[in-house]
């Protein structure tokens, strides 16, 4: 009894000590586990931690916000978003013939109210409907009814609300040079679009594309432009961009439908011939009269036209995209058994700014009508993207950082701080035993499972040898481990690029509903030709930049064909080396605005549409990038001298929008003379005479206003050596000699300062 008793001590002590053993090895694995559960959360804290870090700053500096576009679209406006479908536009074009159609900047219209010298396409925009109340992501299928001298223009205006088409009208009384929105003309529970407006009978229909709902609708105005009343369904079919010709006495209806069988999208066309636009409607025997390929032009991209007693037909092409070009066609048959057309020449003057141009990328609707005087006006959309282009950019982006984080997993299974794990309820033999036929229906995943768990077990048993290319402490582990993190930090930087960067394209800021245009004006010679080429290619892609002008001071000008531009250039050769040439007196340039800006700055396209926004509101000033402070002691200091005063009243012309006739003509007065030459004596502060001008012809209002560049602007004089500013002491000491010598002639400037951040938009911070 006693012996039993003993052995029973021993095993239950025995069995204590192994409990004892497995609860001391449970606590120590719980400790090892939570310590890899933490080394593992700070290893991808960090990571996505810099990551991050990397992303936002990189936004910051490539990406600043469009804060306060005054009179434009505010970031809190519905309208204006960017749309999968595109960033459709409308401008106005005048000739002597539909074929000899020129855009409205080169007619040279200038409207004062605007700020527009001269006025420049689109005419139209989201941001037009989207100002007087009706939220707009784009507006496109321009269809012009005249009445006298009062013209109507209809188009389709995607609402971001519906996120459907609507019906828009928009009048003008000068011509087509502005426009004022007047309204939603039509709004159906369906898209509607291509609003082909015609007269009938003496009354007014309109017959817009509503392909959505199976059918074509024929409305009538009860109260002309902004009331219809549906008349009739002419057509049970779901045509797209349906238009009428009344050719002979018979009307003919041309439209495609893309929904009948073996029907070729954007390749195909129909045709129907009544005695009336109400109907009835017979097919013609040829139908369809086109079914192929969708670059032909089948599909309608706007109304046909007649012209020299000829009639043509206005076609689309959508072979590389959806509305990549317009295409005419001359009809040379249309009868009820045959129908035959031929493609004529036919463009408009392109634009090589490509994304940065409001028709760069692809143009797909045209209107055209004589008007009383004689001349020809059409109207045209265009867009400066293609469909798809944001669910594109989108799927790009967040794979990019889809792959970022993959490199930094990745990057976790290398150091050994990250493990593959399938959980064990995963897998049919953690159920050994203990099957039930539920589980047995679950054999087949299991399986698959099991497999998945030995997969993740063979990554965690990453070899040897790939880790020692990882080791911190040795010079091949860092290099590894630098481009791995490289690697990650640039598809962080795409995903961010694709995702919030945008199209890529630069837009113009409207003012009061206008665009405009600018001459840039840069002063070099013969050194300096290969910041010339750069700057040329650079600036001439600028959406608002209608002409370059070199004012060309030394040696051998360079031949056109040698710069890369997407404008008119022009080198305007002087007879001598003088600043003075900065401000000649230039019939030939024909806007009011002038920017002038040194060929070694280099800065973003978006800066100077900004500079040239404020200059549009207050063209009596001086605008510009570089301000500078003047005080009492008339000693030259850079722009940190006006950041610790808080204020400046001098800005550099190195980069400078003023009014050419009137800046040129007061620098070039007989007052300026003693100025001119003191600048010729220093070969230093054209710029600085310039800004006492100013000062001189405003009194006591404001002469200048400063806009701040972006972070990214570079001087590239810094690295060619032949700048003339190269010794800042002796340049600075020159300069403070002529801030001395103007004050005696034109009076001081200490007496005038202007604080940062006056402006509501915040451009001047």
């Amino acid at each position: 009894m006693m012996e039993e008793t003993t052995e029973n001590t021993g095993k239950l002590s025995s069995q204590k000590n192994v409990a004892a053993s497995g609860h001391n090895h449970h606590h120590r694995y719980k400790y090892l586990s939570n310590y890899g559960a933490g080394k593992r959360f700070l290893f991808f804290a960090s990571c996505f931690g810099f990551y991050a870090l990397v992303a936002a700053t990189y936004a910051w500096f490539v990406f600043p916000p469009h804060i306060g576009r005054t009179d434009h679209v505010s970031s809190s406006s519905l309208g204006c978003r960017e749309d999968n479908e595109g960033s459709w536009s409308i401008g106005v074009f005048y000739g002597d013939s539909p074929f000899s159609l020129k855009p409205i900047e080169t007619i040279n219209v200038w409207r004062n109210e605007s700020g527009a010298w001269p006025v420049a396409n689109p005419v139209i925009t989201c941001a037009s409907f989207t100002n007087a109340g009706l939220p707009s992501n784009f507006v496109a299928d321009p269809f012009l009814y005249v009445q006298g001298d009062t013209l109507y223009l209809f188009f389709e205006t995607k609402s971001p609300i519906t996120m459907q088409g609507d019906i828009g009208v928009a009048k003008s009384i000068d011509k087509g040079a502005t426009w004022e929105p007047l309204g939603i003309a039509l709004d159906e529970a369906w898209h509607l679009s291509f609003p082909f407006v015609f007269n009938y009978n003496g009354e007014i229909y309109m017959m817009p594309e509503s392909n959505e709902i199976g059918q074509l609708n024929l409305y009538r105005a009860v109260n002309f432009p902004l009331s219809w009343k549906l008349e009739k369904v002419i057509l049970k079919k779901p045509l797209v961009d349906s238009t009428l010709i009344h050719h002979e006495g018979i009307y003919w209806l041309f439209g495609s439908d893309h929904s009948s069988f073996g029907a070729k999208k954007n390749g195909q066309l129909e045709i129907w011939y009544s005695s009336s636009p109400l109907g009835t409607w017979k097919s013609h025997k040829k139908n369809p009269v086109y079914n192929g390929n969708r670059s032909v032009g089948a599909r309608n991209g706007g109304r046909a036209f007649l012209y020299d007693g000829n009639l043509y037909r206005v076609g689309q092409d959508c072979g590389e995209n959806y509305g990549k070009r317009i295409r005419v066609f001359k009809i040379e048959v249309l009868s009820k058994e045959e129908y035959r057309e031929v493609e004529v020449p036919f463009s408009f003057e392109a634009s090589h700014k490509g994304k940065n141009s409001w028709n760069g990328v692809r143009q797909h609707h045209f209107d055209v009508k004589q008007l009383s005087s004689g001349e020809f006006i059409g109207l045209v959309d265009g867009d400066r993207v293609t469909s798809g282009d944001l669910f594109h950019r989108v799927i790009l982006g967040y794979a990019s950082l889809a792959a970022a984080i993959s490199v930094v997993i990745l990057l976790g299974f290398l150091l050994g701080v990250v493990n593959c794990i399938v959980p064990s309820t995963w897998c049919m033999n953690y159920y050994a035993g203990k099957r039930t036929d539920t589980l047995l229906n679950l054999e087949t995943t299991g399986l698959f499972s099991e497999k998945l768990r030995r997969i993740g077990s063979r990554l965690n048993r990453v070899p040897p040898f790939l880790r020692g290319f990882v080791k911190p402490n040795s010079s091949m582990g860092k290099f590894t481990l630098g481009v791995i993190v490289l690697v990650g930090l640039l598809l962080t930087c795409v995903g961010m690029r694709y995702i919030y960067g945008g199209s890529g394209a630069v837009e113009p800021y409207l003012f009061k509903g206008h665009l405009s245009q600018f001459t840039l004006a840069t002063m070099t010679y013969d050194a300096r030709l290969w910041n010339l080429k750069m700057y040329v290619k650079r600036y001439s892609r600028c959406p608002s930049v209608k002409e370059i002008v070199v004012i060309w001071n030394k040696g051998p000008p360079p031949e056109l064909s040698e710069l890369d531009s997407a404008v008119p250039v022009r080198i305007r050769v002087q007879k001598q080396n003088s600043l003075n040439n900065r401000f000649e007196i230039d019939p030939l340039i024909k806007t009011r605005a002038v920017l002038e800006l040194d060929d070694d700055i280099m800065m973003p396209c978006d800066d100077i549409e900004k500079g040239f926004r404020v200059w549009r509101e207050h063209p009596e000033r001086l605008v510009g990038f570089y301000p500078r402070f003047v005080d009492q002691t008339m000693t030259y200091s850079a722009e940190k001298f006006a950041r610790s005063h808080k204020g400046y009243n001098m800005i550099l012309t190195g980069a400078a929008f003023m009014d050419v006739r009137f800046a040129f003509d007061m620098y070039q007065s007989d007052k300026a003379k003693l100025g001119r030459e003191f600048v010729d004596e220093q070969f230093n502060c054209e710029d600085i005479l310039l800004n006492f001008l100013y000062a001189n012809a405003s009194g006591s209002g404001k002469a200048v206003e400063y806009v701040r560049p972006s972070l990214v602007t570079i001087d590239t004089s810094k690295f060619s050596g032949v700048a003339i500013s190269g010794n800042t002491n002796q340049h600075y000491r020159k300069r403070s000699k002529c801030l001395r010598r103007f004050s005696d002639l034109y009076g001081s400037l200490a007496d005038r300062r202007w604080e940062f951040g006056g402006r509501k938009d915040g451009w001047d911070l």
